[in-house]
C-alpha cells in the first residue's frame, strides 16, 4: 500500500530488510523492492509459511485516536476527556530501529499510554478550574511538547505534528455551576456593556453640553472684542477731537497773543515816533557821554 513500509519477521526475529513501494505519476512505472530469503538480490524470492511473516507499517502522516481517558484533579474531582487526537508520522529511516526496540505497536507506547499518562499528571497538578476553563487552551500544546520531548530520547523516529483534546467531560452538577456562572458572566458582560454605552452616551452628551458652552462663550468673546473695539474707536475718536479743540484753542491763543503783540508793537512805535524830537535827541546823545565829558563840553561852551 501506498504510504506504508514492510517489515519481516523470521521465526520470530526482526530482519534488517524493510520493503518499500514507490508509485510515479508521470510514468505509471512500479518499483517493489522485496525481501530476498537469505541473498540481498532483488526480485521473487521464496518464502516458508509460518517462518517468515510480514508487517505494513504506515510511514505517513497519521491521526491516533485515543478514547475516554479518565483524570482526577488536585481537588478530587474525576474527570474524563472523550477523545484526544494525536497527528504523527514515523520517519522511514527510522522504522527498523523502532520496530525492533518498540515492536510493530509502537504507537501503544508512545502515544496511547503516553497520552494516559500526560492527562494524568496533568490533571493531578491542577484544580478542576484550571483544567476545564483557564489552562485548558494550553493542553494540547503541552501535550504536543511532552510527548515529543520522551521520543526525542526514547524513539528519535516518532515526530510528533499535533495535538487535538476534546473538552473533558465533568460532574453534571459541577456543569450546571459552571453554565450558571457562564451566565452570570454574560449577564455582568451584558451589564458592563450597558453601563459602558450609558457613561459613552453621558460623556457625549457633556462633551455636546461642553461645545456649546465653548460656543456661545467664543460668541459672547467676539461680541464682547466688538464691543470693547468700537467703545476704543469711538474713544479715540473723542481724543482725536479733544485734540483738536485744544489745537484750535491754542491758535485761537495765538493768534490773540499775536494781535496783541502786534498792538503793543504798533503802540511802543507809535510813543517812539511821537519822543522823536530834537530835545528828545539831544537828551539822549547827553547820556551817552560821561559826566567828565560833559563839565569839559560844558566849560568850552561856558
Amino acid at each position: 500500500n501506498e504510504g506504508y513500509v514492510g517489515v519481516y519477521f523470521r521465526g520470530g526475529a526482526l530482519l534488517s530488510d524493510v520493503t518499500s513501494r514507490t508509485y510515479s505519476s508521470d510514468t505509471m512505472s512500479v518499483t517493489v523492492l522485496l525481501l530476498t530469503c537469505g541473498n540481498n538480490l532483488a526480485g521473487f524470492n521464496w518464502k516458508m509459511p509460518f517462518v517468515t511473516s510480514c508487517y505494513h507499517v504506515q510511514v505517513t502522516v497519521q491521526t491516533d485516536h485515543v478514547d475516554n481517558i479518565p483524570c482526577g484533579t488536585s481537588g478530587g474531582v474525576l474527570i474524563s476527556f472523550d477523545k484526544v487526537e494525536v497527528v504523527n508520522r514515523l520517519r522511514t529511516k527510522d522504522v527498523y530501529d523502532t520496530i525492533k526496540n518498540y515492536t510493530v505497536h509502537y504507537d501503544k507506547t508512545w502515544i496511547f499510554d503516553k497520552i494516559h499518562h500526560e492527562i494524568n499528571q496533568f490533571c493531578s497538578k491542577h484544580t478542576l478550574q484550571e483544567v476545564y476553563i483557564d489552562l485548558f487552551d494550553t493542553l494540547d500544546e503541552s501535550l504536543a511538547k511532552a510527548l515529543q520531548r520522551d521520543c526525542n530520547e526514547w524513539a528519535p523516529g516518532i515526530e510528533i505534528i499535533a495535538v487535538r483534546v476534546t473538552k473533558p467531560k465533568i460532574p453534571e452538577s459541577i456543569r450546571y455551576n459552571y453554565a450558571d456562572m457562564e451566565l452570570q458572566k454574560t449577564k455582568l458582560l451584558i451589564a458592563h456593556e450597558t453601563q459602558r454605552v450609558i457613561e459613552k452616551e453621558a460623556e457625549t452628551d457633556k462633551k455636546r453640553a461642553t461645545i456649546e458652552a465653548e460656543k456661545v462663550s467664543a460668541v459672547s468673546k467676539i461680541n464682547m472684542l466688538k464691543e470693547i473695539a468700537e467703545k476704543e474707536s469711538i474713544q479715540k475718536i473723542h481724543a482725536l477731537e479733544d485734540i483738536m479743540h485744544v489745537d484750535r484753542e491754542k491758535v485761537e491763543i495765538y493768534i490773540a497773543w499775536a494781535d496783541a503783540e502786534y498792538y503793543k508793537s504798533t503802540r511802543e512805535a507809535d510813543a517812539n515816533a511821537a519822543r522823536l524830537t530834537e530835545a528828545f535827541l539831544e537828551y539822549t546823545r547827553i547820556l551817552r557821554y560821561p559826566l567828565y565829558d560833559l563839565f569839559h563840553i560844558y566849560v568850552m561852551e561856558t
